[in-house]
């Protein structure tokens, strides 16, 4: 809150009648940021393509970086729940090819990217990602979880360090090296995963 008692602009969560606004603001920052980049994106453009009036833009997110993080809390408010395929590498497969499916194609990925770019030049923009991506993982762990339960994976497994590795190196691909990643490298990266898990290669290190 700030010293008079309003919220920081940026930070509403506003509900109700609101909601529409709230989503047609966030469209409008997903195509913009697809089509302009992060540079490129502005809060009249926000306004001029969500048809919020840009007052209103600027009272409620005060900033390109309000509407960016914003955005980004909305996408993490979804119902998306993890695969249930009945195996550990059945379920880190379909993880994986997530991850392709998003970052595949150049215009798939134009949004998400812009949203990483967003986090190299916007510290309240890089809270906002890091925030996204924890709360997805944390939500991919039941994965692990239950591979211990059918013995596929031993007790004590690191399930966060699992969920990562599987997609760290599809992320690397498309936002480091921008190579292309396809399923058949989803499905290698899985099954490397897998066997590194059942190896025990993510229990805590002895010390």
């Amino acid at each position: 809150m700030t010293a008079q008692g309003d919220p920081t602009p940026g930070t509403v969560r506003p509900g109700g009648r609101t909601a529409r606004t709230r989503s047609a603001v966030r469209d409008a920052v997903l195509t913009g940021l697809a089509e302009h980049g992060y540079p490129g994106l502005t809060v009249e453009y926000v306004a001029e393509r969500s048809g919020v009036h840009k007052t209103t833009v600027y009272r409620r997110w005060g900033s390109v970086e309000g509407l960016v993080a914003d955005a980004l809390d909305l996408a993490g408010e979804d119902t998306w729940t993890p695969p249930d395929t009945g195996s550990l590498e059945g379920d880190l497969r379909a993880l994986a090819r997530e991850v392709t499916e998003t970052f595949g194609s150049a215009s798939a990925a134009a949004a998400p990217t812009a949203f990483v770019a967003a986090a190299f030049q916007s510290d309240r923009a890089a809270e906002a990602l890091r925030a996204f991506y924890t709360e997805r993982f944390a939500r991919c762990e039941s994965v692990v979880r239950r591979a211990v339960e059918r013995d596929e994976a031993p007790p004590g497994t690191d399930a966060g360090a699992v969920v990562r590795a599987v997609s760290a190196p599809l992320f690397f691909r498309a936002l480091v090296t921008r190579e292309p990643i396809d399923a058949p490298l989803a499905d290698q990266t899985a099954a490397a995963v897998a066997v590194a898990v059942r190896a025990g290669a993510y229990l805590p290190a002895r010390r």
